[in-house]
């Protein structure tokens, strides 16, 4: 009885460890003969370097055999052969709450300046299942940005998923820092995913400033982090937003980019054999995206507004990733370099773009307006090249008429400035005032 009773002690002993050793190296990937763990869980491999007090995180990401294939949270310079490897037994765990926010963090959510975390956070693993379908409340009420075009033209809602799709260099970042400083939510978690080591202290200190830090949290992974950190941003970053969601809080989630981490999942993926398929992305890329991205949005608690960018290659809307996102997300903004060259900011083109609850959360005279505006000024641009050239007669079309009077004035009530701060009551007084006949 007694020996069934030290059985059944020695079980339930939470130091109980189990234990494996390193085969082999290739690449991303290292080899590990044991222990016994889940696709996910996080180990411990113990090097006889000093570096980070020997010991190194990393994460299974598949078998062979009964060989384990971990992939690092850091490098493998320091790993040698028969180094012993421990199974924590779960998936990554971070630390969250309110002392977080004004902070910069890792995507293991660690500080970025190398302090020491507050105490009183709770413990919370970053893989979660999305909400069921019907544990999602409607969207049913408007959250402010601050930006005109945005607030009066694609209003969004709270708990709305919306892609921001642009190349490089049309104003991703000014955009999502402008959003930061001046919405009504609660609360701002900002990942940025891949990122050039250079831009991160710019976008936290100029894009987003210090009044924006105070009211946000940012987690970071730099492009030359191993491909399991960048991943890891985008998933610690919707983890914090999902514990603060449960809080009762309506929380903004700014993703920069998505893009990059459909790029770190292509490379684990070709690591682990899987077959390249359109674009060389491997399967798995097109199966995270939704999990991840159905993360975001409404609960019974509180709501995720989620901002994600995507980096098109050669302003290809139509890649996979662009293709993939948008059908996923509740709308979509298209910056256009075209709108960038000319100097109108933010390069928003409004008649590429949607938001695809709006109609549900506007009063009947703003959709009207904002209707208004979109006639305007794809009446103006249809017959842009016949007006440029002289060969267009006023008064062959009244529609076209109004718009070549009212295009220039839409056009630059719709510039903001970076620093400028305009309030959604503002821009509707505006807009109304512009859409009126004969205005």
């Amino acid at each position: 009885m007694r020996i069934t009773e030290l059985s059944s002690y020695v079980k339930q002993i939470d130091s109980f460890k189990r234990f494996g050793r390193i085969k082999r190296v290739v690449g991303l990937m290292i080899e590990s003969q044991g222990p016994v763990s889940s696709i996910g869980d996080v180990c411990y491999i113990h090097t006889n370097s000093h570096h980070r007090n020997g010991t190194i995180m990393a994460e299974v990401v598949g078998f062979k055999e009964e060989i384990v294939i971990l992939m690092p949270y850091t490098t493998v310079n320091d790993i040698s052969p028969g180094a012993i490897v421990e199974a924590a037994g779960k998936p990554l765990e971070i630390k969250v709450g309110p002392g977080l926010v004004g902070l910069a963090l890792d995507a293991l959510g660690n500080p970025l300046d190398g302090t020491s975390l507050q105490g009183g956070l709770q413990a919370v693993s970053v893989d979660q299942e999305p909400p069921g379908p019907m544990m999602r409340p409607p969207i049913s009420g408007a959250i402010e940005t601050g930006v005109t075009v945005i607030d009066s033209l694609l209003t969004v809602g709270k708990g709305q998923r919306v892609g921001i799709f642009a190349g490089s260099g049309v104003g991703k970042s000014t955009l999502l820092g402008m959003v930061a400083r001046n919405s009504s939510a609660d609360l701002n978690v900002i990942a940025l995913v891949g990122e050039r080591g250079r831009e991160v202290r710019e976008f936290i200190e100029r894009d987003l400033g210090e009044e924006g830090l105070k009211r946000s949290i940012v987690i970071v992974a730099t492009s030359d982090q191993p491909p399991l950190m960048r991943i890891k941003a985008a998933y610690t970053a919707t983890a914090i937003t999902e514990y603060f969601r449960d809080q009762g809080l309506d929380v903004m989630l700014m993703m920069d980019s998505v893009t990059r981490v459909a790029m770190a999942q292509r490379e684990i993926g070709l690591a682990v054999g899987e077959p390249p398929t359109t674009k060389g992305y491997t399967p798995s890329v097109f199966s995270i995206l939704p999990k991840l991205l159905e993360r975001t949005g409404t609960n019974d608690h509180g709501s995720i507004t989620a901002f994600y960018t995507v980096l098109v290659d050669g302003d290809d809307m139509n890649e996979p990733i662009a293709d993939t996102v948008r059908g996923i997300l509740d709308g979509h903004f298209v910056l256009d370099r075209k709108l960038a060259n000319k100097g109108q900011f933010p390069a928003i083109n409004v008649l590429k773009s949607i938001s695809r609850v709006m109609s549900h959360l506007v009063e009947p005279e703003h959709a009207k307006a904002a209707e208004s505006a979109r006639q305007y000024l794809s009446s103006y641009l249809d017959a842009e090249d016949l007006i440029n050239i002289g060969a267009y007669k006023k008064g062959s079309n009244q529609m076209i008429d109004e718009a070549i009077s009212k295009y220039p004035l839409i056009v630059e009530w719709m510039k903001q400035g970076v620093e400028d701060k305009v309030t959604k009551q503002q821009s509707m007084e505006r807009l109304l005032l512009l859409t009126k006949s004969g205005g």
